[in-house]
């Protein structure tokens, strides 16, 4: 009388490791597969993080407010309508 924690397990024969093995190799190699490319992609979004250039003056530069604003104002006395 065994209880079931005792009892024999049946030894795999060896084309069935050799099997389990592959499998084994091959699931963790897709694993780390995507995982590289995860991490490649997330590398190449954080160094273009989409920069780009406008030409509006920064917030500190007033000088470049006054000279759009005085740019405006002259060209304001030389405009002419024709109908």
């Amino acid at each position: 009388m065994a209880t079931p924690v005792l009892q024999a397990t049946e030894a795999l024969s060896p084309e069935a490791e050799a099997s389990t093995a592959l499998i084994a190799v091959v699931i963790t190699v897709v694993f780390l597969t995507l995982l590289s490319v995860v991490i490649l992609i997330f590398f190449y979004l954080y160094k273009n993080k989409g920069s780009y250039v406008t030409y509006e003056p920064a917030e500190g530069e007033p000088g470049a407010i006054l000279q759009m604003e005085s740019n405006s104002a002259k060209g304001r006395e030389k405009e002419e309508y024709f109908i």
